[in-house]
């Protein structure tokens, strides 16, 4: 049976890489970093999501250490049969203080913590109402719900509000949005979605994953940024970008909410816990976070000051002030061969192409981080110019 089915997959492959869609994974033989190293030798990293430098920081590391020692390596089990530890208890409590909210519960990604939530609080008779361009962890996780699906254009208030007066009859409404769109560095208008889930009475939620740690003036992300911590019923988030940049993933939420999905959350109940390692490493993250409005400002410098060059080069970037600065190429193989000229130059960017971005809007999307010095941002600035010339000429 197989021999048929690999000559079709072959098939499938061979049109994905002629399509230019093809995404090779390049082998970093280093720890995290501004820089790393390569087969092709040390270059610099522009595509980590690694905001505030954490990843590779030796407080962390050495939480780390500590942890293994005294809490072992891994705990063989789920929460509820013998896989709590104090370590699982005191990260969830830290993050519900740090995020506002009344509760958290962690999962081993946000993906899962995402595929966990819509089934658990929504069925039939209720309506879950989700942002066009939300992370596919949130439309996949809605599909596995049962409730009615509706679907807004990118932070389109007027079409969210019609979506909200189209599902009036349903039991109960849920609003989600990325807190910051991953492919595009928009931050979403949490405010005015607030203002209308009042009016029509219904639930807010946040993947908040792009923000936690950086945006808002103490880093508590987007509900901080936009003053409405009160008034976001839940927030999903991870630890493997700025917090650390492991693995993990939690909820944030109301503390009814939370204490259902310790019961019916099928990803929670089903999958081992987090490892106390990455449990006790990030809550030396949030130590850190409390003294990090130095590592927020460099961040913030870094930022400005690639969008500002790469401006004035001529590239377009997408608007914001967000450490995402998509470069827009358009074509996904002139994407593609734009990294590649800019590895060869010594800079780490990935080309971002379908089915991760919508057709013909292929981009680069380079991701700037407090680890990074003036230099390097200007080097890769200089790379980028570089590269263009090559492919024009």
């Amino acid at each position: 049976m197989y021999t048929s089915v690999r000559e079709d997959l072959r098939t499938t492959l061979d049109e994905i890489r002629t399509a230019g869609l093809y995404k090779p994974e390049r082998v970093i033989a280093t720890p995290q970093n501004a820089s790393v190293s390569v087969p092709s030798g040390d270059v610099l990293n522009f595509c980590a999501n690694n905001y505030l430098g954490l990843a590779d920081h030796p407080e962390v590391v050495a939480a780390a250490k500590d942890a293994l020692d005294r809490w072992g390596y891994g705990m063989a089990s789920v929460r509820f049969i013998c896989g709590t530890q104090e370590i699982h208890k005191e990260l969830e409590q830290r993050l519900s203080a740090f995020l506002g909210q009344e509760d958290t519960i962690l999962y081993s990604s946000c993906f899962d913590a995402n595929g966990g939530v819509f089934e658990t609080l929504l069925g039939p008779e209720d309506a879950v109402i989700s942002d066009a361009l939300n992370h596919a962890s949130i439309i996949d996780g809605i599909r596995l719900s049962k409730a009615r699906r509706h679907r807004y254009a990118n932070r389109d208030l007027a079409d969210l509000e019609q979506q909200l007066k189209d599902t009036q009859d349903a039991r109960r409404r849920l609003i989600v949005t990325d807190g910051v769109f991953s492919m595009d560095g928009y931050v979403a208008p949490l405010a005015e979605i607030c203002d209308l889930a009042d009016r029509y009475d219904a639930m807010v939620m946040v993947d908040d994953s792009h923000a936690v740690g950086f945006v808002g003036p103490e880093g508590r992300g987007t509900p901080e940024l936009h003053g409405v911590m009160d008034r976001v019923d839940i927030i999903t988030g991870t630890l493997g970008k700025a917090l650390g940049g492991a693995s993990g993933g939690y909820v944030a939420a109301r503390a009814e909410i939370v204490e259902l999905l310790r019961q019916r959350s099928r990803p929670y109940l089903f999958s081992n816990s987090l490892a106390p390692v990455i449990a006790a490493a990030s809550i030396k993250v949030l130590d850190l976070l409390e003294s990090a409005g130095e590592l927020r400002e460099r961040l913030t410098a870094n930022t400005k000051l690639f969008r500002t060059k790469m401006t004035e080069a001529g590239f377009e970037i997408l608007p914001g002030d967000h450490a995402i600065a998509p470069v827009m190429i358009g074509d996904a193989a002139e994407a593609g061969r734009m990294a590649e000229l800019l590895l060869e130059r010594g800079v780490y960017v990935i080309g971002f192409s379908y089915p991760v971005v919508p057709m013909g809007a292929a981009r680069i999307r380079v991701q700037l981080s407090a680890a990074h010095s003036t230099a390097d941002v200007e080097r890769a600035v200089a790379a980028f110019v570089d590269a263009r010339a090559t492919m024009a000429g």
